[in-house]
């Protein structure tokens, strides 16, 4: 018998709070199949609201433990000392964590890199002498101790592997499993056709709550830029946002839009809203400085947007050739690159369609098939 031959596996779902987490949850319990790869059962153990998210299965088995509606403090209890038994209990042969902030010791396992914030250089200096920056090192100390425990690590792109692995050191198992995006996405098409001149706006959006990585208010100046220059634009950033990021934007747009006539910021959209706002936008802005997988890059890709991207981070890996790339950090930069889409017809048919060609590749059974049959092969190795 092989040796993955009614395989139990088990999955730590109980940090997944951050849009991309929980996507991904549902993305492989979705579509991946794990019988063909000799996974018998998954067990996977999170908060009540993503579990009901999370469609049945006859080889899945949910798990909703008391602690993870409660605090963190209990939550982290959980993890380090409930979950082992539990999924000792349920049989579990090996565990994915979803989270490499994870505090288990379950062996063996294989975890999730998600974060970059602290790990990308110079990002963390943003926050300067603040509990938000002694948060980011604390976290990194976590994550790579887990990284260097664990017996395989799942990367979402080759660049975040690259810098995380500057700091935690060479690790032996690793892979490249990238996000996928949902149908919704590629089959929302733009609704509007470019504007002749003088007809309606532009309509540019930016998904991403704010953030000082996100540099929403820098992308305000380029549009105001443009504005000044003559071309009838507005900008739609979607996601909302506090603190000082958000304090930034508000001040930007008191000063160049105070009778907000080109600058409106709506709040977080759930993701069953955010395809049908794409497909009524005319170009996609993106103007992060970190991420470790951009998804709503992906997602804008999917629709067929011409995107203005920043140079920073894997957006080049996961972009390519298909859009006009800009320095975040610099209005007069991202404004000539929306000036160039603007301009070219030729340029924006190019990109949107290329873009929506390199989509293609980030979906989720790709992704679900690909992580479960790592968790398979890294038991393997783990038994022999």
């Amino acid at each position: 018998m092989n040796k993955t031959d009614q395989l139990i596996i088990g999955i730590d779902a109980s940090r997944n709070r951050s849009g991309g987490a929980v996507a991904h949850l549902i993305g492989i319990l979705s579509e991946g199949d794990p019988v063909i790869r000799g996974i018998h059962q998954v067990h996977v153990w999170a908060y009540k609201t993503l579990l009901d998210a999370v469609p049945d299965r006859p080889w899945l088995i949910k798990h909703n433990p008391a602690e993870l509606e409660q605090s963190l403090i209990k939550q982290l209890l959980w993890q380090r000392f409930d979950l082992p038994v539990e999924a000792k209990r349920a049989s579990c042969q090996i565990v994915l964590n979803t989270d490499a902030g994870t505090i288990s010791t379950l062996r063996p396992a294989v975890t999730m890199s998600r974060d970059m914030l602290s790990y990308e250089p110079g990002e963390i200096t943003r926050y300067g002498f603040s509990l938000a920056r002694l948060r980011l090192i604390l976290l990194r100390y976590m994550q790579n101790r887990s990284l260097r425990k664990t017996d395989g690590v799942i990367f979402l792109t080759r660049y975040a592997a690259d810098i995380i692995q500057q700091s935690c050191g060479t690790l032996p198992s690793i892979t490249y499993i990238p996000h996928g995006v949902g149908p919704a996405f590629k089959q929302a098409r733009q609704v509007n056709r470019w504007p002749e001149e003088g007809e309606r706006p532009i309509l540019c959006t930016y998904v991403s709550n704010a953030e000082m990585y996100k540099h929403q208010w820098v992308v305000v100046k380029a549009i105001s830029l443009l504005r000044e220059r003559g071309y009838n634009l507005t900008l739609s950033l979607v996601g909302g946002g506090k603190g000082r990021a958000q304090q930034l934007l508000q001040d930007t747009i008191a000063a160049l839009d105070p009778d907000k006539e080109f600058v409106e910021q709506l709040a977080f959209l759930p993701q069953k809203e955010l395809p049908s706002h794409l497909s009524r936008a005319d170009l996609f802005v993106f103007a992060s400085s970190c991420e470790n997988m951009p998804n709503t890059l992906v997602e804008a890709m999917a629709v067929g947007l011409p995107i203005a991207c920043s140079n920073r981070g894997p957006m080049p890996e996961v972009l390519a050739d298909g859009g006009v790339y800009f320095n975040p950090e610099d209005a007069g930069s991202i404004a000539a690159a929306v000036e160039q889409i603007i301009t070219s017809p030729s340029l924006r048919l190019t990109i949107a369609q290329r873009a929506q060609t390199l989509s293609q590749q980030y979906n989720w059974k790709r992704c679900a098939d690909e992580t479960f049959t790592f968790l398979a092969e890294t038991y393997q190795k783990y038994s022999r």
